[in-house]
This record gives C-alpha cells, sequence and structure tokens, in this order.
C-alpha cells in the first residue's frame, strides 16, 4: 500500500468519524428524548405526521429512507427506524422502506469498515469471535443469514455490521444474508410500531391494562420475546464459544 493510499483512507476515516461525533451532538443537543418517549406528545402530534405523510408520501418516503441510510452509516440503533416505519406505513410498507434502508445502509458500511477500519474491527473484536471464522468459511452465505436470522446472537446491530469484515464475506452475500436474515425480527419490530400507532387511535390514556389486553401491542412484544430466547438457545448450541 503507497503512501497516497494511506493518507486517503485516514482523511476518509476521520471524515467519518468526525460525521458520527456530529450527527450525536446534533442528536441529544436539539432533540429532546423526553418528548420523543412521551405517549401524551406523540399523540398530540400524531395527526401533523400523518397529515404530512399524506399530503407528501414521496418526498417523505425519499427522505426516511436516504436518512435510514446514513443513520446506519453512522452506526445509529435500528429500533428507532423501525418503530417509525412500522407507526407512519404501517407493517407491510414499513417492512419494506426500513429492511431495503437498512440493508443498503449496512452493505455500505460494512464496504467502508474493510476498506478503512478493518485493521482496527480486527484488534478489538477478532478474539472475540474468532470462533465464527471456521462456520462461514465452510458456508458464509448459510450462517451469516442465520447470525442476522438470531440477531447475531445478542451482538449490538452497529457491530454486526462491520463485524463479518473480519471474515471477509463477499458484499453479495453480505447483502442477501443481512436482506433475508434481517426480515423477521425487523418485521417484529415494525409490526410493533404500526401496533403503537393502532393502540394510540383507539386510547386517549396511556394504561398498562390497556396495553397487555391490546393484541397490537402484545404480540410483536410476545414475538419478540420468543426470538430473544432463540437467539440464546442459537448463541449456546450452535456458536458455543460465542
Amino acid at each position: 500500500m503507497n503512501i497516497t493510499s494511506t493518507k486517503l483512507k485516514l482523511v476518509i476515516g476521520a471524515t467519518y468519524l468526525i460525521a458520527l461525533f456530529a450527527v450525536l451532538y446534533f442528536v441529544f443537543s436539539f432533540i429532546d428524548i423526553e418528548d420523543l418517549t412521551s405517549y401524551e406528545f406523540i399523540r398530540s402530534n400524531k395527526e401533523s405526521i400523518f397529515q404530512y405523510k399524506n399530503d407528501n408520501l414521496f418526498l417523505l418516503t425519499i427522505s426516511f429512507f436516504i436518512f435510514t441510510i446514513i443513520w446506519i452509516l453512522l452506526l445509529g440503533f435500528a429500533g428507532p427506524i423501525l418503530l417509525f416505519a412500522g407507526f407512519v406505513y404501517g407493517k407491510w410498507f414499513g417492512i419494506l422502506i426500513a429492511l431495503s434502508a437498512t440493508t443498503v445502509g449496512a452493505t455500505l458500511l460494512y464496504i467502508l469498515a474493510g476498506l478503512f477500519f478493518r485493521d482496527l474491527v480486527k484488534e478489538k473484536l477478532e478474539h472475540k469471535f474468532s470462533n465464527l471464522k471456521n462456520l462461514f468459511k465452510k458456508n458464509e452465505l448459510f450462517y451469516f443469514t442465520l447470525f442476522r436470522l438470531f440477531g447475531g446472537g445478542g451482538t449490538p446491530y452497529g457491530i454486526q455490521n462491520v463485524l463479518p469484515a473480519l471474515f471477509d464475506i463477499s458484499v453479495k452475500n453480505y447483502f442477501i444474508g443481512t436482506l433475508v436474515g434481517s426480515a423477521p425480527l425487523m418485521f417484529v419490530s415494525v409490526a410493533l410500531g404500526s401496533g403503537i400507532e393502532s393502540f394510540i387511535d383507539k386510547n386517549e390514556k396511556l394504561s398498562f391494562f390497556a396495553i397487555v389486553s391490546s393484541p397490537d401491542i402484545y404480540l410483536p412484544i410476545l414475538a419478540f420475546l420468543i426470538v430473544v430466547s432463540l437467539t440464546f438457545i442459537f448463541r449456546k448450541f450452535i456458536f458455543k464459544k460465542f
């Protein structure tokens, strides 16, 4: 590797890190997290959100798609994206948009990590996940799809996206494995977002009884708990040292 190439990678890597910290600073400085978790705030602004969606569906969808890609590139959590997609677009259109956007974002992040942060990823993660290397060598698409299907065995989403840089998975298999493997668990989260929208429509006030008696809420939560349980089984018996 020549000096010019190394300098270019350093510049791009530094730019990425600066962008990451700038976005995090903006999120936590200018957005009131308490409002985003307030039932009254969400309920009172629901009509405005849906009116904007009805008037500007194409623009909102394109903006959301691009924002999601950037958010995933900056190691953002998938949860808020999935809940928002379900809340605003419903289960089916929501999962279509969210899954495709997160898959594109994750794939771009994987390529970026492989080009500019491979040494850092190996230094921080290789000793923890070295046992996966042999599995992925046997059939990288099958085992990576399983890895995605069970939420990376409890691995945070951002790490799931860059971890395969350790194993030199092909971009094609990474994209397919992410698209197919992430779909079921993401659908559960999107369905929960859709359920929250339906719940708000029917309930003026938040109460525990109303939540536990609403199938729009408890069915996605139940499905999520089942997947979490399967994840622990998967982690224990398939990736024993994981």
